[in-house]
């Protein structure tokens, strides 16, 4: 079993009579899936569908637990409270650890199943030992083999649309649950049009920044971000995804 305490992340606790109503109507995810023990994954968008922020919820008795990038904490925060007019909703934010964990089949004490992909294991939220330590970068790799963006880097605000990045596939978005921010627009995204863009694995020689231009043939062909060990997501067109790229000074290729 390996793992690491996650401090880029923070644990809210949201209570009140109206909090899981009123979020139902607000993100992706369907908070009617929840059990105890278990959580599920979602976003807040734009009315316009882009990306605001990711998360997981889970339930603690009446209550809902979150689970966020703590950079992107208080802002989410405000931005329920704008929701919440003067309906019976209250947020804190706890000292709770956050620590991953994979390599074991058996679920570590306070911990829950990681809702995206079964590889990446398990989310315990209290303190836990017993585990050999790892760096963040070794769980980078198993983002990268399983296709799964992080805050703020593949995720990019304001900017990136939900479906593009994987959500569906990431169980990250109900389209049987009704309404929610956004929800048109990536309605008609998933019934409508087929995506031209969206997230790969690549392959990648040399060194470029997360955030570098890809260029297929001189033409914008999409963005590098994560990278270890030659082996990054990128988020490209997929009809100049093919064959070499580069991206600075790197050469990239498409893995999946």
């Amino acid at each position: 079993m390996r793992g690491f305490v996650d401090d880029r992340r923070v644990v809210l606790s949201i209570s009140g009579a109206d909090a899981r109503p009123l979020l139902q109507d607000l993100v992706t995810c369907n908070l009617n899936q929840l059990a105890e023990d278990t959580l599920v994954y979602g976003a807040l968008l734009t009315p316009q569908g882009k990306y605001l922020f990711d998360f997981f919820m889970g339930l603690e008795g009446d209550d809902l637990m979150v689970d966020i990038a703590a950079d992107r904490a208080p802002a989410f925060a405000q931005r329920l409270m704008m929701y919440r007019l003067r309906r019976d909703m209250n947020i804190e934010a706890t000292d709770r650890p956050i620590t991953l964990i994979w390599d074991t089949d058996t679920a570590p004490v306070s911990a829950r199943r990681d809702p995206r992909d079964e590889t990446l294991g398990w989310r315990a939220y209290a303190p836990l030992d017993g585990y050999k330590a790892a760096d963040p970068r070794d769980y980078d790799r198993k983002r990268i083999a399983a296709g799964v963006p992080a805050t703020g880097v593949e995720l990019v605000e304001n900017d990136t649309y939900i479906l593009e990045a994987g959500f569906e596939r990431l169980s990250g978005v109900d389209f049987r649950k009704g309404c929610y921010v956004g929800q048109e627009v990536t309605a008609r995204m998933k019934h409508k049009t087929a995506l031209k863009k969206g997230l790969v694995r690549v392959r990648v020689e040399g060194d470029a920044e997360p955030g570098t231009a890809i260029e297929r043939d001189g033409k914008p062909a999409g963005t590098l971000f994560t990278v270890v060990d030659g082996q990054g997501l990128a988020h490209l067109r997929f009809d100049r995804a093919d064959g070499e790229m580069q991206a600075g000074g790197a050469r990239v290729w498409r893995a999946d």
